[in-house]
């Protein structure tokens, strides 16, 4: 792994991880958060059937501060991706997103479809599109947990948090994961926010126009891969096939037994559906 900068359009420093050495032109992994892109690390070994390129999201990891905070709105975002692009000297992006990147990634598709090769969605976020998650479509895949022995804690905090009159949402880490061990701890840890303002002005007024976007991604030529974790419910596998139905061209995984970071609960599984769909690159 090595560690490289570029100028952002308004000349923030951004800086971005390489993963891997093989041949052929990288895949771009947008983190969500906003925050801090190594709890991304290699996403379970993918950078071994492809080079990664893994941003720091302004304002968060290495990245600076931008004398302009409200270039932290997710549109904002979207255009450091093509400062990105042009800096690695690609032509077409191949392109990951998870969680709240995958609001990048679909902006970015948006406003630049032909500079986009391939696309992946992993447990994305739908604000950029608008689909709503409701606390009782939380609660059902919750039940699934049933069994787990931090359950009994976890739930009660789940459903005061869904219906607003809760705020506790470390007791709900572990529903984000398809095993609530001390890596897992760390992984959550390790993604945690660490600069407010940048999660408070990610969505701010202008950030997102669901009906645009969706027009949008409706004509994307670019092959999509959006794949959910049966246990997320920061992305519940009906809310991810809601969001593959707006694509003319898109595939839907759902990974068993994993959550909100499949490569991290099930490695094996999500490098070979990921890998199979980018390929071994050009």
């Amino acid at each position: 792994m090595s560690t490289h900068a570029f100028p952002a359009p308004d000349s923030t420093r951004l800086a971005y991880r390489l993963y891997g050495d093989g041949p052929g032109d990288p895949v771009v992994c947008v983190p969500g958060g906003p925050a801090d892109s190594r709890y991304l690390g290699d996403l379970g070994g993918l950078s071994a059937h492809r080079r990664l390129v893994v941003p720091d999201l302004r304002g968060n990891g290495a990245s600076a501060v931008p004398a302009d905070v409200t270039t932290y709105r997710c549109d904002h975002l979207a255009e450091d991706v093509e400062a990105l692009r042009r800096h690695l000297g690609l032509d077409r992006v191949d392109l990951l997103g998870h969680s709240a990147g995958a609001n990048i990634a679909v902006r970015y598709a948006e406003h630049h479809p032909d500079r986009v090769g391939r696309l992946a969605l992993v447990a994305p976020s739908a604000r950029a599109v608008g689909i709503e998650i409701t606390g009782e479509e939380r609660r059902v895949l919750a039940r699934l947990r049933s069994g787990e022995p931090w359950f009994p804690a976890a739930f009660p905090a789940l459903e005061a948090v869904t219906r607003g009159t809760g705020t506790d949402r470390a007791a709900v880490e572990p529903f984000f994961h398809g095993r609530w061990d001390e890596a897992a701890r760390r992984l959550q840890a390790l993604g945690r926010p660490a600069n407010p303002e940048s999660v408070a002005l990610f969505g701010a007024e202008g950030a997102f126009d669901p009906p645009e976007t969706r027009k949008a991604l409706a004509s994307l030529a670019a092959p999509v891969l959006l794949l959910a974790g049966a246990y997320d419910l920061n992305s519940p596998p009906a809310a991810v096939a809601a969001f593959a139905a707006l694509f003319r061209d898109a595939a839907l995984v759902v990974q068993p037994g994993v959550g909100h970071y499949p490569w991290a609960d099930d490695a094996g599984a999500f490098t070979a559906v990921v890998a199979g769909f980018f390929g071994a690159g050009d």
